[in-house]
């Protein structure tokens, strides 16, 4: 399950795109979750997905 918070969904994202998956596509499909949702969640504290890192910055 992931986190609720939009700070803790961000530094568990960041770190299984770092440590496991290879996209965030990638990772949304192994958790279950719509890419558009947390993409969507994650831009409310002003993070979006850069492919070139991998990581939401």
């Amino acid at each position: 399950m992931i986190p609720k918070d939009p700070i803790m969904l961000l530094s568990y994202v960041n770190t299984m795109l770092r440590d496991k998956y290879s996209s965030v596509s990638e990772l949304c499909k192994a958790c279950g979750v719509e890419e558009k949702e947390l993409c969507e969640k994650l831009k409310t504290v002003d993070y979006e997905y850069d492919k070139e890192t991998n990581q939401f910055i």
